[in-house]
């Protein structure tokens, strides 16, 4: 018996783990084992059977903790009862549930082969008592308490596998939550890393077609200026190259999807005629910016434009009702921008989706080295803020509080 019950090493404590919900019945199983315990230990026609009832009950107290040492105890109590003082022939059946118990908790615990070894050598220990003789009941009896044995292992090995296939399926919808999670990363990555391709190539063309024409603005250019223009020309065809070789692939979709759109990239500028399509489909947004607008780096430009873009979409389809607000601040070195939106007034429709939108915002401003927070506002809205450095930021640099200011005055024309 000992070698056949050996548990694995790592395996639970407890065979019989509390329940997670309610979370004031959380012991109930343990205490209905007591309960069974205290029930049989009263089954005892004499003191002595008393006495011995009470012991043999302690080992299904004990399975709780250590099914293992229980089940082999409880088997020692069932051959010293049956041989040494039998039970009375009207509770002669109670040695046999005691020990059923015992096996249903070890069944928990351990494999099933290992259990069924256990239920069978219990079953023939029992067969063989009554085969010498001993006080075990009649061979009625001795069937109904390996029938009693059956049901424990077969009851324990139902229970064990469904909790086992929970905890499966709890690892996998954690992996599954965990994959999506990346994959939406790397999809918001891939998309933004399509749009600064289109930025980049634009510039690094330019940078080619001056360096190829500067020659010609001035009369008799010096050779070393026509040698270092055409050096240039030829840094920026490589460097376009390499992009395009290394980028390219980002642009193609799967066979059979839509072309890639060419459209030019937003920015900025195109402030104006977002706000006026998102008033167009409902919501009621204003506007304010603090600071002169001037032009920023195309990648920053792009990045606000499409955050803005982004809140406002996710305030539409999660906030029916609600009013927003748009709010820029140029600083020296940051630009700060914030889109608040209040409590909706209505229910929101269900909204396809993946829910990628929050998560694309914060890896645009990680990428740009700027920072990000969205979540809810005391007066049950959204806020989305984020500050963009708008010059190449230096490990220790850091925005001043000039340059997210609060946002209070001028108007951004509708």
């Amino acid at each position: 018996m000992p070698d056949l019950l050996r548990r694995r090493p790592g395996r639970p404590q407890h065979p019989l783990p509390p329940l997670t919900w309610p979370r004031p019945l959380r012991r109930l199983p343990h205490t209905l084992v007591v309960l069974v315990a205290v029930l049989l230990a009263a089954t005892g026609a004499d003191p002595t059977a008393r006495l011995l009832a009470v012991v043999h009950a302690a080992t299904l107290v004990l399975a709780l903790r250590n099914p293992v040492q229980a089940c082999g105890l409880s088997l020692a109590c069932f051959v010293g009862i049956t041989v040494g003082h039998p039970p009375s022939p009207d509770n002669d059946l109670w040695v046999w549930v005691v020990h059923a118990c015992v096996l249903l908790l070890l069944c928990l615990r351990i494999p099933l082969p290992r259990a069924a070894a256990a239920t069978a050598a219990s079953a023939a220990v029992g067969a063989a008592l009554k085969a010498a003789g001993a006080g075990v009941g009649s061979w009625s009896t001795v069937a109904a308490g390996t029938v009693l044995f059956g049901a424990a292992l077969l009851a324990g090995a139902v229970r064990r596998g469904r909790r086992e296939d929970r905890a499966r399926l709890a690892e996998q919808t954690a992996a599954a939550a965990h994959e999506r999670a990346r994959r939406t990363v790397l999809e918001e990555r891939a998309r933004i890393a399509r749009e600064l391709h289109d930025v980049v190539a634009h510039h690094m063309s330019l940078i080619s077609i001056q360096a190829d024409a500067a020659p010609y603005r001035v009369p008799d250019p010096p050779r070393e200026l026509v040698t270092e223009l055409a050096a240039i020309r030829a840094n920026a065809l490589e460097g376009l190259a390499e992009l395009r070789r290394m980028l390219g692939l980002l642009r193609a979709g799967a066979p059979g999807d839509a072309p890639a759109d060419t459209t030019p990239q937003p920015s900025l500028a195109g402030l104006d005629a977002l706000l006026s399509q998102v008033r167009a489909a409902g919501l009621p947004v204003t506007a304010r910016v603090e600071g002169a607008r001037r032009p920023l780096p195309p990648g920053v430009e792009l990045s606000a434009y499409r955050m803005v873009q982004e809140a406002l979409s996710n305030t539409l389809r999660h906030a029916p009702g609600a009013d927003a607000s748009v709010e820029l601040a140029y600083g020296h070195a940051t630009l700060a921008l914030r889109v608040t939106n209040g409590r909706a007034t209505r229910p929101a429709p269900p909204s396809p989706g993946a829910g990628h939108g929050v998560t694309g915002m914060r890896e645009r401003a990680a990428m740009l080295g700027g920072d990000f927070a969205a979540g809810p506002t005391p007066d049950g809205g959204y806020e989305v803020a984020a500050a963009l450095p708008t010059a190449p930021a230096t490990p220790s640099a850091s925005a001043s509080p000039a340059d997210t200011a609060s946002l209070t005055d001028k108007d951004i024309p509708a």
